[in-house]
C-alpha cells in the first residue's frame, strides 16, 4: 500500500488526467510552491494537500482504507472466538487425553505454518494469486458514481495487484492464526482456573517409551522458559487415568500444554507475523515520481527567475572526460532499457563485433539487482560502462545506486547518457498542467543532459562522448 501521502498525491494526478475540477487551481498551487523549500517529493504531497483544501479526496481514501481494516478487525475478532469456542467444547471432560488435546491445538496450525514456509521458499521472486484483492475489492465496499469515487476505487485496486501485497496477504493469514491460537490460549486459562482436570495418555500403535520420550522432548523448550512440566515419574502415573489424579501432577500436565501452545504455536507464528511485516515494509508500494506528469511539475519548479541586471550566470559544472580502460567490461543500463541494442559499441568507440572482452549485466532496477551486481562486482576485476536513459531522475535513490556501483567497481565506473530518440510529443500523455510554460523536446534534454553532468562532476565519475 502507498503511504496517506502518497495515495493522496497519486489520486490527484489521475484525477488531473481525467480534466477533473478541483475547488482549488492546480496550476496556481503549482506556481506557489515553485519558490518554496523541500525536496521534490515533499513539494508533490505539500500541492496534492492544498489542492485538496477541503479534505474530500482523503476523506474518500480514507473510508476505503478504515472498511478494509475493519473487515480485518472483524474477521481476527470472529477467528478469536471460533478458537475460544472450539477448545472450551473440547475440555468439557474432567479426564482429557493430552496427546489427543495437543494435536487438536497444534496439528493443523503446525502444518498450515510449514506449508506457508515452503510456497515461500519456492515462490521466491514470483508473484502470487491475490485472493485478497477480489475478496474485499473496493467496489463492494463503497458506492458512488462520481469521479473522486471511482478514480480512489482504482488506485485502491492497483496497490492491491502490487507484487508486494503477497507479504501483507501473510501478515493478515497470520494475524487470523494468532487470533485463533490466543483464543484457545484465554479458554485454556479459563477452565484450568474453574476447573480441575486430570491428564492420561495412551496408543495402540507406540510403545509406552516412545511416548515418554516423546513427552519429555516436548517439555525441554516450555521449561527452558519456566513452565512447570512432568518428569518421568509423573508420566509414568498419568498412563490410563482415568479418575481424579493428585494436583500436583496435573499441573505439571497443564504447564506442559499451556507452554506448548505458547513455545509451538503462537511464539512461531508471532514470528512468521514480523517477518512479513518487515518484508512489506521493504517492498512497499512506492510513488514513481519519474512518471512524465511528476516530472513536468518539477521541471517547473526547477526554473528560477531571477532579474536579468543582477544575473550572473556561474560556469555549468561539467563531468571529467571518461577514460576508457583495455581491460574486461561490464555493461549495464540503470532502470531503463536502451533503444538500442549495441548502444555501447558508439561510447566505446568500437565497431567490432568481437564481444569476448565484454559482459552485459542487463537492467538494474530493484534492489535484488542491485545486490547481484554488488556481488558480481566484488569478484571480478572490472571497468564498468552504465547507460544512463534520458528519462532517469538524478535523483537521491538513482544517485544513490550510482555511487554504490562506483564503490564496488574495482576499474572505475564510467557513464553513457542515451539520447531521447522518440517523437517529440510521445511523453506528453499525462494532463499537461504547465502548458504555458512548457519546453520543447531538445530543451528537456538538456535539461537533464546538464543534471547529470553536474551529477558526475560532484563523483569525478567519467563522461563517455556520444
Amino acid at each position: 500500500m502507498l503511504s496517506p501521502q502518497d495515495q493522496l498525491t497519486e489520486l490527484v494526478r489521475t484525477l488531473e488526467t481525467q480534466q477533473h475540477v478541483f475547488a482549488t487551481d492546480p496550476l496556481l498551487i503549482t506556481e506557489k510552491l515553485q519558490s518554496e523549500d523541500g525536496t521534490p517529493l515533499q513539494k508533490l504531497h505539500r500541492r496534492a494537500s492544498r489542492i485538496d483544501n477541503n479534505g474530500a479526496l482523503a476523506g474518500v481514501l480514507g473510508k476505503i482504507d478504515g472498511r478494509i481494516k475493519g473487515i480485518m478487525v472483524v474477521m481476527s475478532v470472529v477467528w478469536c472466538l471460533s478458537g475460544f469456542l472450539g477448545l472450551f467444547t473440547l475440555l468439557q471432560t474432567n479426564v482429557v487425553n493430552f496427546f489427543y488435546v495437543l494435536v487438536c491445538l497444534l496439528g493443523f496450525h503446525t502444518i498450515m505454518l510449514a506449508g506457508w514456509l515452503i510456497m515461500t521458499l519456492i515462490n521466491q521472486g514470483k508473484q502470487t494469486s491475490n485472493w485478497f484483492a477480489s475478496f474485499v475489492s473496493p467496489s463492494y465496499l463503497i458506492r458512488g458514481k462520481d469521479d473522486v469515487t471511482k478514480a480512489a476505487v482504482t488506485l485502491y485496486e492497483r496497490q492491491l495487484q502490487h507484487s508486494g501485497m503477497r507479504w501483507y496477504l501473510g501478515r493478515f493469514s497470520h494475524q487470523l492464526w494468532l487470533a485463533t491460537l490466543t483464543g484457545m490460549l484465554l479458554a485454556i486459562i479459563f477452565l484450568l482456573i474453574v476447573r480441575q482436570y486430570s491428564f492420561s495418555w495412551e496408543s495402540t500403535l507406540l510403545s509406552d517409551q516412545a511416548l515418554i520420550t516423546l513427552t519429555q522432548v516436548l517439555g525441554w523448550l516450555p521449561s527452558m522458559v519456566g513452565f512447570d512440566v512432568p518428569g518421568s515419574t509423573a508420566i509414568v502415573q498419568s498412563r490410563l487415568v482415568t479418575d481424579a489424579m493428585p494436583l500436583s501432577v496435573a499441573r505439571q500436565w497443564a504447564g506442559l500444554l499451556v507452554g506448548s501452545l505458547l513455545m509451538y504455536g503462537i511464539v512461531p507464528r508471532a514470528v512468521a507475523w514480523a517477518f512479513c511485516a518487515l518484508m512489506f515494509r521493504r517492498k512497499k508500494m512506492r510513488l514513481d515520481i519519474k512518471l512524465p506528469y511528476y516530472q513536468k511539475i518539477i521541471n517547473f519548479w526547477q526554473r528560477h527567475v531571477v532579474d536579468a541586471d543582477d544575473f550572473q550566470q556561474a560556469p555549468a559544472p561539467i563531468a571529467p572526460k571518461a577514460t576508457v580502460s583495455a581491460g574486461k567490461k561490464l555493461l549495464a543500463l540503470l532502470e531503463y532499457p536502451a533503444e538500442e541494442d549495441n548502444w555501447w559499441q558508439t561510447g566505446l568507440n568500437t565497431g567490432s563485433t568481437d564481444n569476448s572482452n565484454i559482459e552485459n549485466f542487463g537492467i538494474v532496477d530493484d534492489r535484488d539487482d542491485m545486490a547481484r551486481l554488488k556481488a558480481y562486482l566484488d569478484e571480478h576485476p572490472v571497468q564498468v560502462l552504465l547507460g544512463i536513459h534520458f528519462k532517469a531522475l538524478p535523483d537521491r535513490g538513482t544517485l544513490r545506486k550510482l555511487d554504490q556501483i562506483a564503490s564496488h567497481a574495482k576499474h572505475g565506473l564510467i557513464v553513457q547518457l542515451l539520447e531521447d530518440n522518440s517523437p517529440t510529443g510521445q511523453h506528453s500523455t499525462d494532463n499537461d498542467v504547465l502548458d504555458a510554460g512548457s519546453d520543447s523536446h531538445l530543451e528537456k534534454q538538456h535539461v537533464r543532459y546538464q543534471q547529470w553532468q553536474t551529477a558526475l562532476s560532484a563523483r569525478n565519475i567519467g563522461l563517455v562522448n556520444n
